[in-house]
């Protein structure tokens, strides 16, 4: 007879290596949403200032090599340029997840890419209603669609520092797999016109790239200016150059060998990681998020279809759709929630997951690249929707911060002072020894004070 299946939980507590290696993320993550917000709020402060001649003269100032197609304005070399390091750093995390990380077990897996595909279903069904019903442009469907981890990071560093781990995780791992999605989206919806040529230069250059990985090559010197033609050719092929930043990302090898500390994989993420989240999102959030805000134009975007759906999508179609994808998982996986949690916390989550934001405003610029108009309209939107979607999970996790901090107190007590938290040594026995010494310490300790106070000396009865 087959043994019963354990029961599974979602968001039950991460294995030891699995947390460490997302507080990690998440504090490079933090620091760079802190500065994806700076950026964005300078952006919109500059262009609608008396200075907002010279934003607009910044970014769109060209420069590059024109023979080699690449003679492009500064808001496209952030968009097209630096978007692209951000998109290798999310290939890294993808494969990482793959093969080491939660998405490795299917059953596992499951959770996160229903929550991540419903998550981005819902809103842009949401969008297709939108501006059916009110005859409006629905080429934009897919920009509600996206999650910024970062700048959902960053409002988690100042309302929700205590939230449990497998809440930051599920919400980490459901990014990298919107990531995934997005691109995809990006790649079949919105590729122009093909150049052949370019592009099998460009496919060319992936495969030396993997065969220099796959014969151990090291140095930067051989892999930064092959990247740099892998891109130039991608971009001059039609298909979004971001497509080469992920696709490199995806080749690196993230599994540990022996005698490795950690996987080439890892390594470089720690490397890049800081330039994706402190230069490249930051600066493309400073020269995609400038548009005029005023209060005609914050009116008009719950008035234009195009618009409010973009709001609508991020605001209610995100929650709805991961929460509702969330909950279905559990419900026919027989799957059952942490004791710890309810499933107000996952909704609470999901709301935050509204953030858009940087793949958003890049989705924004594609879908309505001949119509500047409403280029601008609709990165109101995007950012109105994420302003929206932040304040309501603020007050969402608000209301379950004293809980949270309980949570995190117990998931983060080390007693026995060891560097590894307790809750992770409880079913070992060396662990409950060394928990019984430290009690018997205490205790005479607190007869030695006893003694003292009663004028009985001060004999140390501790045990050797």
């Amino acid at each position: 007879m087959a043994a019963p299946r354990t029961p599974r939980k979602v968001l039950g507590r991460l294995s030891l290596p699995e947390r460490n290696f997302v507080a990690e993320a998440l504090r490079t993550e933090t620091v760079g949403g802190v500065l994806l917000l700076v950026a964005a709020v300078t952006a919109l402060v500059w262009v609608n200032s008396p200075l907002s001649d010279s934003y607009q003269s910044v970014r769109d100032f060209h420069l590059g090599p024109a023979a080699l197609g690449l003679d492009l304005s500064v808001q496209h070399w952030a968009a097209d340029g630096l978007l692209a390091v951000f998109f290798f750093v999310a290939g890294i995390e993808l494969k990482r997840e793959l093969v080491a990380g939660d998405l490795r077990d299917p059953r596992a897996a499951v959770l996160p890419v229903v929550a991540a595909l419903c998550g981005m279903a819902v809103p842009a069904l949401v969008y297709l209603v939108t501006n059916l019903a009110g005859s409006g442009d629905t080429g934009g469907w897919a920009v509600p669609t996206a999650t910024d981890i970062a700048f959902a990071l960053a409002v988690l560093a100042v309302i929700g520092t205590s939230l449990p781990s497998a809440l930051r995780a599920f919400l980490l791992t459901l990014a990298v797999v919107d990531d995934l999605f997005a691109i995809l989206i990006i790649a079949v919806f919105f590729t122009s016109d093909l150049d052949f040529a370019a592009l099998g230069g460009a496919l060319l250059g992936l495969v030396v790239f993997w065969l220099l990985l796959r014969k151990g090559v090291r140095g930067w010197y051989v892999y930064v200016p092959l990247a740099l033609v892998v891109w130039g050719l991608m971009y001059n092929s039609g298909v979004h150059a971001t497509i080469a930043g992920v696709a490199m990302g995806l080749m690196l090898r993230c599994t540990r060998r022996e005698g490795e500390t950690v996987s080439p994989g890892e390594h470089i993420e720690h490397l890049v990681r800081p330039v994706s989240a402190g230069l490249a999102v930051p600066l493309f959030a400073l020269f995609s998020a400038g548009v005029p805000v005023s209060g005609g134009a914050l009116a008009e975007v719950f008035t234009q279809p195009e618009t409010l759906g973009v709001v609508l999508g991020l605001v209610l179609g995100k929650a709805l759709g991961i929460f509702g994808g969330t909950w279905l998982t559990a419900r026919f996986t027989r799957a059952s929630l942490s004791e710890d949690l309810s499933w107000p916390d996952v909704f609470a989550v999901a709301t935050l997951a509204g953030i858009g934001f940087t793949v958003s405003l890049l989705i924004g610029e594609l879908a309505f690249a001949d119509d500047p108009a409403l280029t601008a309209e609709v990165k109101a939107a995007v950012l109105t929707g994420s302003l929206i979607a932040a304040l309501l999970a603020a007050v969402l996790l608000k209301v379950r911060n004293a809980k949270y901090r309980a949570l995190w107190d117990d998931e983060n007590r080390d007693d026995d002072l060891d560097g590894i938290p307790d809750v992770y040594e409880q079913d070992k026995p060396e662990y409950h020894l060394r928990m019984a010494e430290i009690h018997e310490r205490k205790a005479a300790e607190h007869r030695r004070l006893a003694r003292v106070a009663a004028g009985a000396g001060d004999r140390d009865d501790s045990p050797a």
